[in-house]
């Protein structure tokens, strides 16, 4: 019952924060439309004000400014229950604000009044005073203009005199800089006088003397301020002095701006009132010039998005001030807040805002959406362990990796059962209002992901919510995702990354998305009709046509996740934008057998995340599913035709996911290949991205610089070798690199992995490979196994790893036993893949019952094995993993030569002496 109270209570708080930003944004648009202020303005401005306020049916105004007065009604009494606010202009009270409540109300901050309706009437107030002081400027002005024989320039001039001295010294600054620049050569002599060098005594200016120069003592400056005018007027010319006067006092009014993101102390909240107030005095009152422009986004880029210096190089020629305007209002963060974005939110502003310059250039409007989003700022991840007392918890990532292994379950479950702070969760309700009940994706965005040089794939978590029922319940089950998010920053994975690329001092927080997923309720389910990965670059090319920058995508139908986790039941559509008619899969026998069969869905009945089979959902609803005529053909007499809706028996037939409809017959294809090629041209190298298509449009959901490969050039493949040495040969997907000095072979034997019948025993494989992972020296092992390795869903099928357990070999090796009837999905696109490229880790996966493959299965059994030398404890496993230490039971080491060229990969025992 407490519960529904305090939500209540915020849910309330939130409907009068909404009331009041509606009742001062009103105002301004009444203020905007008019050059002055009258009774007519001042009876609309006083009937828009209780409608801001907590009781408005027992609330009036009286309103008094420029010695006029308005009252809401005439028959009202003044009470106790007062409100007040002067009306200034330039310090002196021209008027005053009164709110009164005709009846008593509960006690709040100001007697029943909150502060927010304090500051509410406040910013009004100031509002009125700059547009009294407007209207006086021009009553001085046309005045001045009426009397002078001069220039309107010089009325001007003696209006700003009368009224703003100051800003009158800093346009004549402005303006014998101007004139000096110009090359007018009697402004140099003004500008001396104006803003007095320091000379030495003798009046030259010393750069050898170490002591304070003395300075000159000028005339006047007011005075001085008319003789650099004239000046102008006879070099340049009336219009251009009223131009840049205009200019430069609408630029003059951007100060606030300037000094609030210049000050390091500033918080979000002032930030954030700042951009507010820029936006709304746009574009009549301010103005900024090229430089201000440029120094105010680049302030703005480093307090919100990063401080990463080739990322802040990219956007400040992408973004716009303004456009922080809309991001601020989507933002959620603890009180006194410095936090950032993090890297995948930054990462998608980024790209969304390059597309937008990309296409306004060509012409065109931005085909390429983005969901709408709302943001939690990295430092509410401190400011959840603060309110919860878990400070502790930021010691983990210093313990040894197995401690933090076995601790991280518990990790998790403190998390889930901690609670946040009332300010993230009125933010949360505001999120959850202007998202609405759609399905939502709780995603990470720490300081450290998706940098340029280091993404972080897939080591923090991201959370479908079905986002139905009760506002309670939807609040529980968001706050419950964000905890579980939060507590994977004390993940071994996380923490293995962090310390394999040097970035474990790092300080490190998380910041929050909080996203719509895109897509369509198709009965009970909710999913886009495609969504996956495309990379700009393509290192694992399948045909000798593709060349690298045709790139890669990976597609799935429904949620995306079967693209990026490498799932052991299932494949993907592997296609490459730039030439999307080279397929992996050629002949009907291996389209079919090689397609997505299931897909990924939000059961809405059910509020789970849950994967169906694609042939079942189609029976049921073939004719709800969107665009599938683009996802989906249907094989009649050995042929592949497009399904189609209309006319189309899904209950009988063969369904293949193969995309062939969305190749041939739309410019999807182009399209995310023009999108690659944009993004990769202004981050300067390979990007990749992730997306979803709702069957109507495409939606950009990730991006961030693709994974480099250290050592990629072609190897040089030896010939005339003795074929008794070979212990590998490979001819598929062959990648180019040379491995040295490989001293260990870990081998996980695949018909006795396949034996094993406990899952325990099985996830117990994957286990002892982690442990030999720490054992074995770092980039002098590699690891083959069966299937596909780091897979989820059917382990018996790949063994059960995460990028912890592997992060140290040189080399992984996917070995298909055709007999065993599965043969490994390749593992581009992954994050597991995204892994593996980072740490430079080759791979190669090997076919030993395909021409010309050799697998030298008589030098693994002739070997001995060492694991229960290294893990006494596994002896019991040791017909599983084999662990062979080829230099000292051979006196030699396994080189590894791989060169994509030639589609060759070769593993060659060498002696040492050679």
């Amino acid at each position: 019952m407490s519960s529904n109270k305090s939500l209540d209570k915020i849910i309330s708080e939130l409907k009068e924060r909404a009331k009041e930003l509606n009742c001062l944004y009103h105002i301004q648009e009444l203020l905007n439309r008019t050059e002055g202020i009258n009774k007519s303005i001042l009876k609309e401005i006083g009937d828009a004000i209780p409608p801001g306020f907590q009781f408005p049916d027992i609330c009036v105004v009286r309103i008094n400014a420029n010695q006029m007065e308005y009252a809401t009604s005439s028959q009202f009494e003044r009470s106790s229950w007062l409100l007040k606010t002067d009306i200034l202009v330039q310090d002196e009270i021209v008027g005053f604000i009164e709110v009164y409540y005709t009846q008593e109300r509960p006690q709040a901050d100001e007697g029943p009044f909150l502060k927010e309706e304090r500051r509410l009437i406040g910013n009004i107030a100031e509002r009125i005073g700059l547009q009294i002081l407007h209207s006086k400027l021009k009553s001085v002005f046309e005045e001045k203009r009426k009397n002078d024989q001069r220039g309107d320039w010089y009325a001007v001039l003696e209006m700003l005199k009368q009224t703003d001295p100051k800003l009158l010294v800093r346009l004549s600054r402005k303006m014998v800089n101007y004139l000096v620049w110009i090359g007018v050569e009697e402004a140099v002599k003004l500008m001396e006088k104006f803003t007095p060098l320091v000379v030495s005594e003798g009046g030259k200016l010393s750069t050898e003397v170490n002591r304070p120069y003395m300075k000159n003592i000028g005339p006047d400056v007011i005075d001085l301020s008319f003789e650099i005018f004239d000046l102008a007027e006879k070099h340049v010319g009336e219009k251009v002095i009223l131009d840049t006067i205009q200019k430069w006092t609408k630029e003059d009014k951007t100060d606030f701006l300037v000094e609030v993101m210049e000050n390091t102390g500033s918080t979000l909240s002032d930030i954030s009132s700042a951009i507010e107030r820029y936006h709304h005095l746009l574009p009549n009152i301010l103005e900024l010039t090229g430089s201000r422009e440029m120094s105010v986004k680049v302030a703005l880029i480093r307090r919100l998005l990063t401080t990463q210096h080739d990322f802040v190089e990219i956007a400040r020629d992408v973004v716009t001030v303004d456009s922080f305007n809309s991001l601020i209002h989507k933002m959620i963060y603890p009180p006194s807040s410095h936090g950032f974005l993090g890297g995948k939110s930054s990462g998608l502003i980024l790209a969304s805002s390059i597309l937008d310059k990309e296409y306004a250039e060509l012409g065109l409007v931005n085909p390429v959406k983005t969901p709408k989003t709302w943001y939690i700022t990295s430092d509410g991840l401190l400011n959840f362990m603060s309110y919860n007392n878990l400070q502790e918890m930021l010691e983990q990532k210093y313990k040894e990796i197995g401690r933090v292994k076995q601790e991280y379950p518990y990790v998790l479950q403190v998390f889930k059962n901690s609670v946040f702070s009332p300010e993230i969760t009125k933010g949360l309700l505001m999120a959850l209002e202007d998202l609405g009940e759609v399905p939502l994706i709780v995603r990470s965005s720490s300081l450290l992901e998706d940098r340029i040089g280091a993404a972080f794939a897939g080591k923090y978590k991201s959370l479908f919510i079905p986002n139905h029922g009760a506002k309670e319940q939807r609040l529980t089950a968001l706050m419950d995702a964000i905890a579980e998010v939060y507590a994977s920053i004390f993940g071994p994975d996380a923490i293995e990354y962090r310390i394999a690329n040097k970035l474990l001092d790092y300080h490190e927080e998380m910041g929050i998305m909080i996203q719509e997923v895109v897509g369509n309720r198709v009965g009970p389910y909710f999913f886009p009709s495609f969504a996956g990965v495309a990379f700009s670059r393509n290192d694992y090319r399948w045909s000798d046509r593709i060349n690298p920058d045709d790139g890669l995508v990976r597609m799935v139908p429904g949620l995306g996740t079967r693209a990026v986790d490498r799932v052991s039941d299932d494949y993907p559509v592997m296609l490459s934008p730039g030439n999307p008619g080279l397929k992996v899969n050629v002949s009907i026998e291996d389209i079919l057998k090689y397609s997505p069969k299931y897909m990924d869905v939000i059961n809405l009945d059910d509020g789970d995340f849950e994967t169906v089979e694609v042939g079942s959902l189609l029976k049921r609803y073939g004719k709800e599913f969107p665009a599938v005529s683009r996802v989906v053909s249907v094989l009649k007499e050995n042929m592949l035709q497009p399904a189609r809706p209309l006319g189309m028996n899904f209950h009988n037939g063969t369904f293949v996911v193969n995309f062939d409809g969305l190749i041939n017959r739309t410019d999807f294809m182009n399209r995310i290949k023009s999108v690659l090629e944009m993004l990769s041209k202004a981050y300067k190298g390979p990007v990749d991205i992730e997306f979803a298509h709702d069957g109507k449009d495409i939606y950009l959901l990730q991006c961030r610089s693709q994974g480099s490969r250290m050592n990629c050039l072609p190897a040089v493949i030896p010939t005339n070798v003795n074929e008794d040495n070979v212990l590998i040969r490979s001819h598929d997907y062959i990648s180019n690199g040379l491995i040295q000095g490989i001293s260990h072979l870990v081998y996980v034997d695949p018909e006795k992995y396949s034996e094993i019948e406990s899952l325990e025993e099985l996830k117990r494989v994957g286990v002892v490979i982690g442990k030999l992972n720490t054992l074995l020296p770092q980039r002098k092992f590699i690891l083959a196994g069966p299937g596909r390795w780091g897979s989820r869903g059917d382990i018996k099928l790949g063994v059960s790893v995460s990028y912890s357990d592997i992060n140290n070999t040189a080399l992984l090796m996917e070995v298909a036993q055709e007999k065993n009837g599965y043969v490994p999905d390749v593992s581009f696109g992954t994050h597991f893949f995204q892994d593996l490229v980072e740490a430079d880790i080759k791979y190669m996966p090997l076919y030993p019952h395909k021409d010309k493959a050799v697998f030298n299965t008589k030098f693994i059994c002739d070997s001995s094995n060492v694991l229960k030398d290294l893990i006494p404890e596994a002896d019991d496993i040791d017909k599983v993993i084999k662990v062979i230490d080829i230099r000292n039971e051979y006196n030699s080491y396994l080189n590894i030569y791989m060169n994509a060229d030639k589609k060759t990969g070769l593993g060659l025992i060498e002696n040492i002496s050679d």
